[in-house]
């Protein structure tokens, strides 16, 4: 990746942790450029990295002159705002750069056709623990994307994440999953911090209980061979205590409310599939 030149526009959560990532995995700052709003941002972001970054409150044409001679260029702005920036960078791309969003709700048609024909696109699903370098993230090729490209944007990505290839018509279940999946893990940590207020814990007796109790089963999770069902097996004796919290918890059907919040948020992201992308 040291040989890449990237290019990122937007420099918010995601797109600043990607930014981060590459650089302590060892690319060189002088091969990565960024692009902000204001001017104060940018500032701060040349001074904590010391990448090239440029700002569209002292430069109109700062995202032109990001993208020029980038190999990959990674689109990390709001999605609403994905296509006109697409639309804006088109005529200084090369041929052979790769345009990569890290935004949710934009098909690989629309991308193509906001850029030049031919391009080589690439759209990917992120998730917050991205920020940590914990990440995972999905990748799925447009029409014009060759293996070498593909694999070029996989190892920026892998730096923060790990990093699956998927459909495009995967993508929602991505979504529902890995997409909006923290937020399900952390309504888990503030319903476990509630049930112990109810049992009489103190509050922030509660909070450390709950918290560290739902980050620590995360590292036993971490392994690549980790498997959440004989993880949970292995810790539920027969008879016990845990074993009847498990069985209340089927009882109620808790399985079938995740599942119907993942399939609520992939068809939200449907949904924005249409109001970004549709004609």
């Amino acid at each position: 990746m040291s040989e890449l030149v990237l290019s990122f526009l937007g420099s918010g959560s995601m797109n600043g942790s990607i930014l981060r990532g590459v650089l302590a995995s060892g690319t060189p700052a002088g091969r990565v450029r960024a692009t902000t709003k204001s001017a104060s941002s940018a500032e701060k972001l040349r001074e904590d990295t010391g990448v090239t970054v440029l700002s569209g409150e002292e430069n109109e044409k700062a995202n032109l002159e990001a993208v020029k001679g980038a190999d990959v260029v990674l689109l990390g702005v709001k999605p609403y705002a994905i296509l006109d920036l697409a639309r804006e960078i088109a005529p200084a791309l090369e041929p052979k750069t790769v345009v990569a969003s890290v935004a949710a709700g934009i098909t690989l048609e629309a991308l193509e056709k906001a850029l030049p024909e031919g391009q080589p696109v690439v759209r990917t699903m992120p998730n917050t623990p991205s920020s940590v370098g914990r990440g995972v993230i999905s990748v799925t090729p447009g029409t014009h994307t060759t293996k070498e490209q593909l694999e070029a944007v996989k190892e920026v990505l892998s730096s923060v994440a790990t990093v699956v290839e998927v459909e495009e018509h995967l993508v929602r279940a991505v979504t529902g999953v890995s997409g909006s999946g923290p937020a399900y893990v952390f309504y888990l940590a503030e319903a476990m911090q509630q049930a112990g207020e109810k049992l009489g814990l103190p509050s922030d007796v509660a909070r450390v209980l709950a918290k560290e109790t739902v980050a620590g089963a995360g590292v036993l999770l971490s392994p690549d061979d980790a498997d959440p069902a004989a993880l949970r097996k292995a810790v539920t004796s027969p008879g016990g205590t845990t074993e009847k919290a498990i069985n209340t918890f089927d009882d109620q059907g808790l399985r079938d409310v995740i599942a119907a919040g993942a399939t609520a948020s992939a068809e939200r992201g449907d949904e924005m599939e249409q109001e970004y992308c549709g004609d």
